[in-house]
C-alpha cells in the first residue's frame, strides 16, 4: 500500500551560516516539497540549540503557508510545557482563519513531569520483519543534565508549573470546540475557537502520549527517528488505548523517519556523514550543532564511546538511492502499520536536501 508521504522540517543551520539562511531554506523547501506533491510540511520546535533556528512553530508555519499554496503545514510538535493552552489555540486558531483547512496542530509532550519510567532495560538489536529495532537509549541521563535543568527556567515564567499532558490536550480540545470553562465562567479563545485546524499528539514511546491520543480518539504521529527502539510499543499502546472519537472512527497513525537521498548510495553516505557528530551533539547535552560538511564530518575524532552514543540513530538513518531508501521506508510502514509516513532530511547544502526530497518524491509516487 502507497502511503502519503510528509515532510518534517527543523530549519537546520549549515556550518558557516545563520538562522536567517536556515529559515528561508524552509520556506523555499516547503515551496518545492508542494510541487513535489507531500502531503504535509511540519517544522518542529527547538530551544538552545546552535544548529537549528526552528524556536517559533506558530510563526514559521505562517511564513511557510504564505509561501504556499495547498499543502497542509503544522507543528510537530508545539512543546506544550512551554506554552498555556489558550497562547496555543490563539496563536493557531489565527493561521487558521487565514488559511483555512490548512493547518495542523501538533502536540507534544514536554517541560512536565517525568513519566516514571527509569533507565531501559537492556536489549540487543533486532529485526521485526525486516525493520531494525535498535537497542534503546537511556535518556535518563540527558534529562537531568544540570545545563538542560539551568535553561528549563527559561521557557517559563517564574513558579509556574506544568500542567499534566492529558489535561492540557482536554483545555486546548474544549478550547476550540467553545466548551471550556474556568471558575465557573464561560471561556473563548478569539481567534480559535471553531478552528478547523487538524489535532495531532506526538510521542516516542508507550507513554502518557500514545494514551492520550489513543483515549481521545486523535491521530497519533510516533518517532521512529528519534526513538526507533521505541517505535513499536508507541503504536502498540496507542492502538490498544484507542477509542472512537468524532474525530476518528480507527486508529490513525504517522511514524517518521530520517532519510538522505542520492542518485547513488555512495554520495548518500557521503551527504548524511555529518549525522553522527550532529547527534552526538545533542545526547552529549550541547545541543544540536549548526550542521558539518562532508569535510568537517571526515576529518573528526570518535572514540568508542561517542560511537555507542548515536550507533542506534545512524543504523536506523535511511541513506541511499531513491529505489533502496524507498525500500526501507515500505518496511517501516508495513511493520508499524502507517496510515502515514513523516521524512526528515539534513544535509549541509541546501541543494542537497532539496534534490534528497525531489528524488524521493518521484521514486514514491
Amino acid at each position: 500500500m502507497t502511503v502519503p508521504l510528509s515532510i518534517l522540517d527543523l530549519s537546520p543551520i549549515p556550518s558557516g551560516a545563520d538562522a536567517g539562511t536556515a529559515l528561508r531554506n524552509s520556506i523555499d523547501l516547503a515551496r518545492r516539497a508542494e510541487s513535489f506533491g507531500y502531503h504535509r510540511y511540519w517544522v518542529a520546535e527547538h530551544h538552545f540549540a546552535d544548529g537549528v533556528a526552528g524556536a517559533a512553530p506558530a510563526v514559521l508555519i505562517g511564513l511557510i503557508a504564505a509561501a504556499t499554496d495547498r499543502i497542509r503545514v503544522g507543528s510537530g510538535a508545539v512543546q506544550v510545557g512551554h506554552h498555556t493552552a489558550l497562547s496555543i489555540v490563539e496563536s493557531f486558531g489565527l493561521l487558521d482563519a487565514v488559511y483555512p483547512g490548512r493547518i495542523d496542530l501538533g502536540l507534544g509532550r514536554s517541560g512536565g513531569a517525568s513519566s516514571g519510567r527509569g533507565a531501559p532495560a537492556a536489549a540487543p538489536a533486532r529485526f521485526v520483519d525486516g525493520l531494525l529495532i535498535p537497542p534503546p537509549f537511556d535518556f535518563s541521563k540527558l534529562a537531568a543534565s544540570p545545563r538542560w535543568a539551568s535553561r528549563a527556567g527559561l521557557l517559563q515564567q517564574p513558579g509556574a508549573v506544568t500542567p499534566d499532558f492529558a489535561e492540557v490536550v482536554a483545555d486546548i480540545a474544549a478550547l476550540i470546540a467553545g466548551t471550556y470553562t474556568r471558575d465557573g465562567y464561560d471561556v473563548h479563545a478569539t481567534p480559535g475557537e471553531g478552528a478547523g485546524v487538524q489535532l495531532w499528539i506526538l510521542g516516542s514511546s508507550a507513554g502518557q502520549s500514545a494514551t492520550v491520543a489513543g483515549e481521545r480518539g486523535l491521530p497519533f504521529a510516533a518517532n521512529y527517528h528519534v526513538s526507533p527502539a521505541t517505535v513499536l510499543q508507541a503504536v502498540e499502546a496507542y492502538r490498544a488505548a484507542f477509542r472512537p472519537s468524532p474525530v476518528l472512527d480507527r486508529p490513525h497513525v504517522l511514524v517518521s523517519a530520517d532519510v538522505v537521498v542520492a542518485p547513488t548510495d555512495e554520495e548518500a553516505a557521503r551527504l548524511a556523514a555529518g549525522y553522527g557528530l550532529w547527534v552526538r551533539s545533542i545526547r552529549t547535552g550541547r545541543g544540536a550543532i549548526p550542521f558539518p560538511t562532508p569535510e568537517q564530518a571526515a576529518a573528526a575524532s570518535w572514540t568508542p564511546e561517542d560511537r555507542a552514543l548515536v550507533q542506534d540513530r545512524l543504523d536506523t538513518q535511511f541513506a541511499g538511492t531513491p529505489e533502496s531508501v524507498a525500500d526501507r521506508l515500505r518496511t517501516l510502514q508495513r511493520v508499524t502499520g502507517a496510515d502515514e509516513l513523516l521524512v526528515t532530511t539534513i544535509t549541509h547544502d541546501h541543494a542537497d536536501r532539496v534534490r534528497s526530497f525531489e528524488l524521493l518524491a518521484k521514486e514514491w509516487s
